[in-house]
């Protein structure tokens, strides 16, 4: 009889568990949850952050001071205080520096070699880059880009007197020969860039252009040169700030005073008139607003180009 009435109470038991309900060795199959560890807050790398404060305060400083000088008056100017507030506010040097110098003048020939150097610059090194990428494995197209690379390390003033001496014979001591001069200076930097992006378009989209019959000249002009909008943007924007604050290569360049740049009359006027500092700084101002308001609306395309440039898909 005992061993009767044992029997189901041990099959009870381990059918059921207990009174916990759980089967022996249920705990070794689940595994135990953990706690997850909090995100710990990110920190701050406080020395990139007071480099790039010094930076910023070195770049807006000297343009706050250039505002407040240019808006100031022939006394205000003159009072030992660049930092302080114009009051009353005046224009007067903004009229006079534009009178003196000329400006209408100045700003149109800047404006012609700028946008000259801007469209030869993109044009010749997008097909001059495309040439070189879809042939590298040709050694003359290889060491070209070599070469291109080297000259990229030759400053201006060293090669001054041969260019000088070149563009007198040639009749291009003028405005037109700035503009092929600057180009050609530029042309190493914005090949490297173009380079670097076209890596980055697969050929699978020529082959297929040319499957259906397009030439090379067609394929580059209605497929890979609109491709090449971030990247042209942004060697458009580097050869539009160097050709426009150039000051050497028109000064030695241009013979006639008449058709010089628009910095090159700014030093003109300041030896001239050194003591109207608001004109001068007037004219600075009128000067640089070109190029700030270029570069602030093209710095999407900048940064656009330089990032899709320097990782390849």
């Amino acid at each position: 009889m005992s061993s009767t009435n044992t029997a189901p109470s041990l099959s009870t038991a381990t059918v059921t568990g207990g009174k916990s309900g759980k089967a022996p060795g249920d705990h070794l199959d689940k595994p135990t949850r953990r706690k997850k560890p909090r995100d710990k807050p990110e920190r701050v790398n406080w020395g990139t952050t007071i480099v790039l404060f010094l930076c910023t305060v070195t770049v807006l400083l000297p343009l706050y001071v250039t505002i407040m000088m240019a808006f100031k008056t022939s006394s205000q100017s003159v009072d030992g205080n660049a930092f302080s507030v114009p009051t009353p506010i005046s224009v007067q040097g903004f009229i006079d520096a534009w009178q003196l110098t000329d400006a209408p003048v100045g700003f149109a020939i800047s404006v012609f070699v700028t946008a000259g150097t801007v469209i030869i610059t993109i044009l010749v090194a997008s097909a001059a880059s495309f040439a070189i990428i879809r042939n590298w494995h040709k050694r003359l197209f290889k060491w070209s880009f070599f070469y291109l690379l080297g000259a990229m390390f030759i400053p201006f003033p060293v090669v001054a007197l041969p260019q000088i001496q070149l563009t007198g014979r040639l009749g291009l001591d003028n405005p037109i020969g700035v503009v092929l001069l600057a180009s050609m200076f530029q042309l190493s930097f914005s090949v490297l860039l173009f380079t670097a992006f076209l890596r980055s378009i697969p050929m699978e989209l020529e082959e297929s252009a040319r499957i259906d019959g397009a030439s090379t000249w067609q394929v580059f002009w209605r497929l890979v040169f609109p491709l090449l909008a971030p990247m042209s943007a942004t060697v458009g924007i580097f050869a539009f700030l160097y050709a426009w604050n150039d000051f050497m290569m028109p000064s030695l360049i241009i013979s006639d005073p008449a058709l010089q740049t628009l910095p090159v009359r700014q030093n003109l006027f300041q030896t001239q008139f050194s003591s109207n500092y608001n004109v001068a700084f007037a004219s600075y101002l009128m000067a640089m607003a070109p190029a700030i308001i270029a570069y602030l609306f093209a710095q999407r395309w900048v940064m656009e180009g330089v990032t899709q440039g320097a990782v390849k898909g």
